[in-house]
């Protein structure tokens, strides 16, 4: 059996389709390939479970005549929208699709009417390989850092004050970014989090947040370094695995977090953890502690973000409490 995954972005969404991954190769024996972007593709790269990975920069008929020369069996489209209705049209296998909820979170953007199920958008995406006859294994979720891309912790901070002696110290990763600015906390909130916490503070980030990390550091002190910049994906994974706890917003990391296990801090702003879209953890384990304000009554705004908050009084992300944030990293 030959089956093709499409999910074409983003980080924390094609982490969340690997229990659908290990499913179908465990389980069925299926050679698995697996369509993304060339932005993501690194994320899956050194799944074992994966054969053969494609990636497009923006059309789908950059790997078309490939595709149709596998020969798929399946077509598991994990995304649902324009691209991947292009690639099932083009190949001949039966296909898959999710459903992506969308009238269901309209109704709770734009009338606060909950339709949502209560249910993570894991389990959905396993709904969809239900028909091959697979199972969710209860394992959570999986990423695999290539070996050229583990960090050695002492040796990065060995020039910082966070690293004083040979010992790796206990740290906590703290990734500041998000998609949308009305997804991650004002750079002030997170410099006092930053103070309060006794613990050295890794801030993990892409080259858009290195600047914002270096005022983190100027005003929260020595024992804060900033990595927003310097890494990519698998070394800031790599962090994520060593650290011993996690705050982050709603983003990609959180859910690479998840699949190693991690005591995780989620902060939520605009968008809401009854989307689906909260920590996934293995069957039976519970690391994730939600922040969030509850009771605002334009909450959630979007179900993505947006670069401002449309009222102007950003209370959702304002009236996070810090020191609930600081005593549950000291805790």
């Amino acid at each position: 059996m030959k089956v093709l995954i499409i999910r074409f972005s983003s980080i924390g969404d094609i982490v969340l389709t690997t229990p659908v991954v290990r499913a179908l190769k465990q389980q069925l024996g299926a050679e698995v390939h697996y369509l993304t972007k060339k932005g993501f593709q690194g994320i899956v790269a050194a799944n074992p479970n994966i054969t053969k990975v494609y990636a497009i920069e923006q059309k789908v008929s950059e790997v078309l005549p490939a595709l149709k020369e596998e020969g798929y069996d399946y077509l598991i489209d994990l995304h649902h929208n324009l691209r991947s209705l292009q690639v099932k049209l083009a190949l001949k296998g039966k296909a898959y699709a999710f459903d992506k909820l969308n009238w269901e979170k309209w109704l709770m953007v734009k009338l606060k009417k909950d339709r949502l199920p209560k249910k993570h958008i894991v389990d959905r995406y396993m709904e969809t390989v239900q028909p091959l006859g697979v199972k969710n294994d209860g394992q959570g979720l999986d990423y695999f850092i290539p070996e050229e891309d583990e960090v050695e912790v002492g040796n990065f901070l060995s020039t910082n004050v966070l690293a004083a002696s040979q010992e790796v110290p206990r740290f906590v990763a703290f990734a500041i970014g998000a998609a949308h600015n009305t997804k991650r906390l004002p750079t002030d909130k997170i410099i006092s989090i930053c103070r309060k916490i006794s613990l050295p503070v890794v801030l993990l980030g892409g080259p858009g947040e290195s600047e914002e990390g270096g005022q983190i550091v100027e005003q929260a002190g020595g024992h804060v370094f900033n990595a927003c910049g310097l890494l990519n994906l698998n070394q800031s994974a790599s962090f994520v695995r060593q650290a011993y706890k996690v705050i982050s917003h709603d983003t990609g990391l959180m859910h690479i977090a998840a699949a190693f296990g991690k005591d995780i801090i989620s902060v939520w702003g605009n968008t809401i953890p009854e989307f689906g879209m909260y920590p996934y953890f293995p069957e039976g384990m519970g690391h994730n502690t939600t922040m969030e304000v509850k009771g605002l009554s334009c909450r959630p705004c979007s179900k993505i973000g947006y670069e401002a908050c449309p009222k102007g009084h950003f209370r959702c992300m304002r009236n996070i409490s810090e020191e609930s944030i600081v005593s549950v990293v000291e805790r």
